[in-house]
């Protein structure tokens, strides 16, 4: 472990950690003029701040303990490339130091099951003594997103610093912990806090194995998602951008508002020309990073010259572009500018030098005639040397043996020339490879190859020529190599506009073909607003589609109870109002014919429950976490979805957790989340378990009776449903009419409180299998066997299956 000091802005010079942790302190708060006189001579301890950073593969995890109020705060799993922008913004917003103290530690104290057992080991004061162990961390893995790996393993590390350092308990006892009141979870300023279960329930995003054999083992494919039906990206680096607008979903109107100003430039008739110009050329930006990596390294292949070229080349024509359309909008503007003179420069010099069919055919670096005189000549010496060398060995064959029919000059690269000739019979052994005058080298493939006066001549006349080709052909390679490295800088310019205007075209790609419209944004709105809102992602799959509005808005209908049959559309009524909202915040058009969107600062979701097998949590234990994460961190800015709530246990347990939860947030007032919430609980309703009030609002989804078949219209309207209608699915669901019929009749014996009574033909059928089951007993019996004994037959067999009988 390694400790340093650093001013602000600058970091310690080094090799790349894999995890590091700052130490800093801040002045604390300046106390009132009204409080006691008598606090003035004791001085406050100034706050200490301890933050945890742990950056793996794009992703990065934060943890930090505040010393004043001896809480720690974690932000949940963020990607975030090597320039760690995400962790200077972090930095900047929860602490101001100016000399921290920066200690590198080694891996081995960020052990992802290590880690684990710190957390749920540890002693918290926020936790009751009474929890037995099993309790514990079923209490803790509601408030930590063990899921998020990078975060747990933050969070260990931080635990085992604390714990070494003894943070404000250094004078104490050994056995006295560092006091933890609480782990508080914290987002960034403008970013919308959605976490992994929100993410999979509504399919933003959806990995599937990959059907190819090549590829079972290890291969992943997007399946159906939002990001796959949205993801028209040409280009490796408008992927990721995307990937990355996905995971951080903002609140910056100002960026939102940017986004959508291109997308709706593209969607005009007129520019679709354009657009599709644009995404060819886009289709050319390659991974030029990775080019330079190798440039740098000296390990430059082949093909990268060529791929380096046509990126710069679409580059340019990405700015002359650029420069024909309106320069109103800042992304055109800015490619226009900042596409500088360097990538023409470095484009014309790799034209000029670079032979890219001879570079392929030779699998070599090659340069162009007429770039160095010299290299020109040698080569020109090289092309001639096939009938230059054939009139050599005519000349040599004239002085060897006549047994030898023939003979060849070849030259071989570092070697030189050599005179090659046919092994005859009469040379078996070594010693009759000797010819007077000539040299022996070598035998290979049958032939013999000597040195000759006139090789020697040709060697010291002509010299290495291949060799020296290739050594001048490097030298000019790494000049040029030098000369796109000294503009290297522009490239990443080129690659983050690039990349943003991949992604816009591609979302203007989708909207054009799916009929998405332009969302507005209302910071004034609490909430959001859609008027014939469509699933993105159901409507591809259906033949028709019934759009539906939706409006949270203002201090009434905060709570929307939405209830109706199964298979009647509720759930998808949920994730379409999820969709959209998140649409709008990566700045997309939206599924909808209008949408307006207010300040949300978060989604949270509990639709489908997401097995864990490393916590070993119960189906429904997963679920109260994912309620207990809405009820804890919801502002009155936050979106919850609430799907069937209390399915997984008993039907008056869940539906009073239900109504807890519910009343709970109905007792905020004003500064309740905005709800939607799904349930067949129709109890909720007819007991009145909720209060009356403007807050709540009882929606259901319409539907109508035709004989005995159940119409579903998916549409979602005012009131309540009468009726589950479970007999109408369970036929959907293919259940024979007996069991159907029986359903219907002890549902209709619980309502009314009436007892329950077996079937009158099941009962006779069983009594006849009794009887018949009797008789055989009795015609089996042996009366003439002697150890036969009467009583014993009555009394265990007899009188048992009498009993059932009767």
């Amino acid at each position: 472990m390694a400790s340093v000091r650093a001013t602000p802005g600058r970091t310690p010079q080094g090799p790349r950690p894999q995890a590091a942790l700052a130490t800093c302190s801040s002045p604390a708060p300046v106390q009132g003029h009204g409080e006691a006189e008598e606090e003035e001579e004791e001085e406050q301890e100034p706050a200490e701040i301890h933050l945890c950073v742990l950056w793996n593969s794009g992703y990065l995890g934060i943890a930090y303990y505040d010393t004043s109020d001896s809480t720690i705060h974690f932000m949940p799993d963020a990607p975030d490339n090597e320039s760690l922008k995400l962790l200077q913004r972090a930095s900047q917003e929860h602490s101001k130091p100016k000399r921290p103290e920066i200690i590198f530690l080694p891996s081995v104290d960020f052990g992802l099951e290590i880690s684990k057992q710190r957390l749920l080991s540890g002693n918290y004061t926020f936790i009751p003594y009474s929890m037995t162990t099993t309790e514990k961390i079923l209490f803790l893995s509601s408030i930590i997103p063990f899921d998020c790996l990078l975060t747990v393993r933050a969070l260990g590390g931080l635990l085992k610093f604390l714990g070494r350092r003894r943070i404000g308990v250094e004078l104490e006892d050994y056995n006295i912990s560092v006091p933890i009141l609480g782990f508080k979870k914290f987002v960034l300023t403008h970013l919308v806090s959605i976490d992994q279960d929100t993410y999979s329930v509504l399919q933003i995003f959806k990995s599937e194995p990959h059907p190819s054999v090549y590829k079972v083992a290890s291969g992943l494919k997007e399946g159906l998602s939002l990001f796959g039906i949205l993801n028209r990206c040409r280009c490796k680096w408008g992927e990721k951008l995307l990937r990355l607008w996905f995971t951080r979903p903002t609140q910056d109107l100002e960026e939102l508002n940017s986004r959508l100003d291109v997308i709706q430039f593209f969607l005009l008739p007129q520019n679709l020309d354009m657009a599709q110009m644009l995404h060819r050329l886009l289709g050319h930006i390659k991974n030029v990073p990775l080019i330079l990596k190798r440039m740098k390294l000296s390990h430059t292949k082949t093909s990268d010259w060529q791929v380096l070229y046509k990126t710069v080349y679409s580059a340019l024509g990405l700015r002359d572009a650029c420069r024909s359309l309106p320069q109103s909008i800042q992304l055109f503007q800015d490619i226009a500018q900042e596409f500088s003179d360097d990538l023409h420069h470095i484009a014309s010099l790799i034209g000029k030098v670079v032979d890219f069919e001879g570079s392929l055919a030779e699998n070599h670096f090659t340069v162009l005639p007429n770039i160095d005189p010299d290299i020109d000549e040698k080569k020109r010496r090289l092309m001639g040397l096939p009938s230059f060398l054939t009139e050599v060995a005519r000349k040599e064959l004239e002085n060897l043996d006549s047994r030898i029919p023939s003979c060849s000059v070849i030259y071989i690269p570092l070697i030189g020339f050599l005179l090659s000739i046919p092994r005859l019979p009469s040379m078996a052994e070594a010693s009759d490879f000797e010819i007077e005058g000539l040299d022996f080298m070598f035998l290979s493939e049958g032939k013999l190859h000597y040195r000759s006066t006139r090789t020697k001549e040709l060697d010291a006349l002509l010299g290495d020529l291949h060799c020296d080709i290739r050594d001048q052909e490097t030298l000019l390679m790494h000049q040029l190599q030098c000369q796109v490295l000294a503009r290297a800088a522009v490239f990443t310019r080129v690659l983050d506009l690039a990349s943003r205007l991949d992604v816009l075209l591609a979302l203007a790609s989708a909207a054009r073909d799916y009929g998405y419209s332009r969302p507005r944004y209302s910071p004034r709105l609490l909430g959001v607003r859609i008027q014939n809102g469509r699933h993105p992602l159901m409507e591809l799959c259906a033949r028709t589609f019934v759009p539906n509005s939706a409006e949270c808005g203002g201090d009434r209908g905060r709570v929307k109870v939405i209830t109706g049959p199964n298979s009647s559309g509720k759930s998808i009524y949920l994730k379409q109002v999820g969709l959209i909202t998140f649409m709008a915040l990566v700045g997309s058009f939206v599924p909808a014919e209008e949408a307006e969107i207010g300040a949300v600062d978060a989604i949270f979701t509990r639709i489908h429950s997401c097995e864990s097998i490393s916590l070993g949590l119960s189906t429904f234990m997963i679920d109260l976490n994912q309620v207990a994460k809405a009820v804890n961190n919801a502002t009155k800015q936050s979106l919850v979805l609430i799907d069937e709530f209390g399915k997984g246990t008993n039907t008056v347990d869940g539906l009073a957790l239900l109504a807890a939860v519910l009343r709970h947030w109905l007792a905020l007032g004003p500064t309740c989340p905005h709800i939607f919430v799904a349930t067949n609980f129709l109890s909720l309703v007819q007991l009145q378990l909720l209060p009356q009030g403007p807050l709540v609002q009882y929606l259901t989804m319409e539907t109508c009776e035709d004989g005995d078949n159940l119409i579903f219209f998916y549409q979602v309207c005012e009131g309540l449903a009468k009726a589950s209608h479970a007999s109408h699915t369970a036929a959907q669901a293919g259940l024979p009419d007996q069991l159907l019929t029986r359903g219907k009749e002890v549902s209709d014996l619980i309502r009314s409180g009436k007892p329950i009574k077996p079937v009158k033909e099941l009962l006779k059928e069983k009594q006849m299998e009794n009887c018949q089951m009797l008789v055989d007993k009795f015609l089996k019996l042996d009366l003439e066997d002697p150890n036969l004994d009467l009583d014993l037959f009555m009394s265990q067999e007899v009188l048992p299956a009498g009993t059932a009988i009767l």
